[in-house]
């Protein structure tokens, strides 16, 4: 009887540290989805506000080269281009987030493709 007890005991303790463990790599992983989604929100907004930069670039190059002003154009050429690899950059990290995120939601189809 008190070999049972040891057992059903030391079955218990078992049982509750494996609880333990889960929940917290479900808080673990609850967290990494909520950073995911803040990533995802930041990433967004940063793609539009560069956006928004490339079309005041682009009207100040049209101006510019209306105005006949060389350097101003060649000034806002470098502008424009700039702003479009801060575009390409964010909108990369973007989908890396999002993929991450998915990768979060849905770990046996991540670990499927391995």
């Amino acid at each position: 009887m008190k070999a049972l007890k040891v057992v059903a005991v030391s079955g218990t303790l078992v049982a509750l540290s494996f609880g333990g463990a889960w929940a917290q790599d479900v808080k673990k992983d609850v967290q990494d989805i909520r950073e995911d989604r803040q990533d995802i929100r930041k990433d967004v907004r940063d793609v539009q506000q560069d956006r928004r930069d490339l079309r005041q670039d682009r009207r100040q190059l049209y101006r510019d080269r209306k105005a006949g002003d060389k350097d101003a154009v060649k000034k806002d050429i470098k502008d424009v281009r700039e702003d479009r690899q801060d575009i390409r950059k964010d909108v990369r990290d973007l989908h890396q987030d999002r993929r991450e995120l998915r990768h979060d939601l849905h770990p046996k189809r991540a670990e499927d493709r391995k």
